[in-house]
């Protein structure tokens, strides 16, 4: 066990040794030659000069970007010149430079080694997804780790380690920089070591296999930590079972049966009757980036940034009690698609085990609808192209858009306006075959770096702002309904809104209730009439509702329920990639890795002038005593959804 370890530990040691053999092959003098030399200092500073007075592709995406290219260049560029313009400083500048590159080397190694042990020390097994997670909530995982542990002290060791540990390392391997490896060298020594990468490449993951002790301590310390990120990077999994509490299979299906008293033992299969006849009336679902409750007047806003949506809504079912399952984009469509609980790890959307799924296109294509899937962006991105094909739909992104179809574009894709006159063209081109359509089409703009195009709304699109980015994708929307009441299939089609999540998801606690109340409604003059829904539900649910109204019958996997059904007890479900919760009975019930427990009371926080059903704020006050029964229905739901999927039971 020890021996396969540290075997796995060389190998991995010799691919990441990659970097050390790339800085090696360039160290040359032949490069500042005449005129080499000076040909290449002036392409480094005309591109300095370029990135830092001219609107770059780092400039669109905005933020730090572009500076932090800049500096980097910069420095580039400023050594270069050392090294060029100083040849009897050229030693002593790379020594600098080669001991700086052999100190971060080794501090990235020991600061690997105490990061590993202290996540085994927390979870009880090396890298895994949670790991992952902590990239994306880095600015949590900070403000964690600053009160968890002595950051100073622990910091200040690790950086005195890796200075000595440089010290003793660039003392006995210096002597190389007075004189440089030749071509013919460093032809030798790339051949040697790409022979080894070559064969760390094939060891690896074939090591990795002998990890298949029943004991889990074992396996996890023959195992290597650096691999066992990547395995969890590309695989985008939490095994529940291996961090969760659970119930045994039978109990589980139980406690859900008494939320959907259809189902038929370890499956969701269940059956969905409505009294009345179908209406195959055509659907548009538009899910919002990043479109919090509180952008709206409705919920209290005050900024009039979504002058559009809040007339719609007075025209709506309008849901006010909405809850997004998640904080990423992937979350929100995982949500409406397959309508059902987010489960530990990545969404379905980025998992390789994504295809055929029971979801709401494949509902729609039984009743002989056109299915399609609408992005303003190029859908290979999080994997969205993969999954809606995998699905059965149709996907129209920016790649299908025509040069003449395009008036403005970010580094997220194509602006609201040019997707909802794309779309409008879609959908008069279905209309044609006398079939119904379902389109989804999914929103960009109101995304960082909230560019648009100018003179569309009053605030000025070089402001790069949220307001702005928010009050653009309502113009835009606002556009596509004007466009839409002008064609004939306009008066037989429902149109559904909903947001994909909230703008920002930290807060005082893991899971703060109003960074995920998100605004959702139901539009079709003349067949759904304007009323508010206060009934405490999820995004799973706006599909099965909608399904409802139109009087679909169908077999079901469905864990989203009719919330029109007197039958539906009201619940929600909120979360994180680790952090599963379920909201009911006012009380908040999050399960985490390693199986910890925590609940909740809530207490609304109520803001004056603002009716009930619109107040998102709520006190969520710890509870000393846990609630049992709601502890083991919050095992049971998530459980379940991890079940299905893990044993292919959700497949169409």
């Amino acid at each position: 066990m020890v021996l396969f370890g540290m075997v796995s530990d060389f190998f991995v040691f010799s691919l990441a040794s990659v970097f050390l053999w790339l800085y090696q092959i360039f160290l040359s003098d032949s490069k500042y030659y005449k005129p080499w030399g000076y040909i290449l200092f002036g392409l480094l500073t005309g591109l300095l000069f370029y990135i830092s007075f001219f609107n770059t592709i780092l400039n669109e995406y905005g933020g730090v970007l572009p500076t932090i290219g800049i500096v980097l260049l910069g420095f580039k560029t400023v050594l270069f010149g050392l090294l060029l313009f100083l040849p009897r400083f050229r030693r002593k500048i790379r020594l600098v430079l080669y001991s700086v590159t052999v100190f971060i080397f080794v501090l990235i190694i020991i600061q690997n080694a105490v990061s590993e042990f202290f996540f085994w020390n927390e979870f009880g097994v090396k890298y895994n997804f949670i790991a992952v997670d902590y990239l994306v909530y880095t600015n949590t995982v900070i403000g964690n780790i600053i009160e968890s542990y002595p950051v100073v002290p622990l910091f200040l060791g690790i950086g005195t380690v890796a200075l000595i540990s440089t010290y003793f390392i660039v003392k006995k391997s210096a002597s190389f920089l007075d004189k440089l490896p030749s071509f013919k060298d460093k032809m030798k020594l790339s051949g040697m070591y790409l022979s080894l990468f070559a064969v760390a490449l094939f060891a690896v993951p074939t090591l990795a296999k002998f990890e298949n002790s029943q004991n889990v301590f074992a396996n996890e310390l023959q195992s290597n930590g650096i691999y066992k990120f990547y395995l969890a990077f590309m695989n985008s999994e939490l095994d529940y079972y291996k961090f969760y509490g659970t119930l045994p299979e039978s109990e589980a299906y139980a406690m859900l049966k008494q939320h959907i008293p259809s189902i038929s033992k370890t499956s969701t299969l269940h059956a969905v009757h409505e009294n009345g006849k179908e209406i195959h009336k055509n659907v548009m679902l538009i899910t919002v980036e990043s479109l919090s409750a509180d952008f709206m007047k409705t919920y209290g806003n005050e900024q009039n940034i979504t002058p559009f949506l809040d007339s719609l809504a007075n025209k709506s079912l309008l849901f006010t009690n909405l809850y997004a399952t998640g904080n990423r984009t992937v979350r929100g469509l995982e949500a409406v698609t397959l309508c059902m609980p987010p489960t530990a790890g990545e969404s379905v959307v980025k998992r390789e085990d994504n295809k055929n799924k029971f979801s709401t296109g494949s509902i729609f294509k039984k009743k002989g609808y056109t299915v399609d899937f609408l992005y303003g962006g190029d859908a290979y991105f999080d994997n969205m192209e993969s999954f809606f094909s995998g699905n059965g739909y149709a996907v129209v992104d920016k790649k299908t858009l025509q040069p003449n179809e395009v008036t403005f574009e970010n580094i997220w894709g194509v602006c609201d306006e040019d997707m909802a006159k794309k779309a409008i063209r879609v959908m008069n081109e279905e209309s044609k075959s006398g079939k119904p359509f379902f389109n989804h089409w999914m929103t960009v703009s109101n995304h960082r770096p909230f560019t648009y195009p100018d003179g569309k709304i009053d605030i000025p699109a070089d402001s790069k702002s949220r307001e702005g980015g928010v009050k653009y994708t309502d113009y835009a929307l606002h556009q596509f309904f004007k466009m839409a009441e002008k064609q004939s299939w306009f008066k037989n089609t429902v149109f559904v809104i909903v947001a994909d999540h909230c703008a920002s998801s930290s807060g005082k606690t893991e899971l703060p209730m109003e960074k995920y109340r998100i605004p959702a409604l139901i539009y079709a003059p003349g067949f759904i009439q304007p009323e508010k829904n206060a009934t405490l539900m999820s995004q799973i649910d706006l599909m099965p509702t909608l399904f409802g109204l139109l009087h679909f019958n169908y077999q079901s996997k469905f864990y989203g329920e009719d919330v029109r059904n007197p039958e539906y007890k009201p619940r929600a479900f909120i979360a994180t990639y680790q952090d599963l919760g379920l909201v009911e009975n006012n009380m908040l019930t999050i399960i985490s890795p390693v199986r910890k427990v925590k609940q909740f009371d809530l207490i609304r926080q109520s803001q004056e002038g603002l009716s009930a059903e619109f107040q998102i704020h709520y006190e969520e006050k710890p509870r000393r005593v846990l609630d049992k029964k709601m502890v083991n229905e919050t095992i049971a739901y998530y459980e379940t959804a991890s079940e299905m999927l893990k044993h292919k039971k959700y497949q169409k």
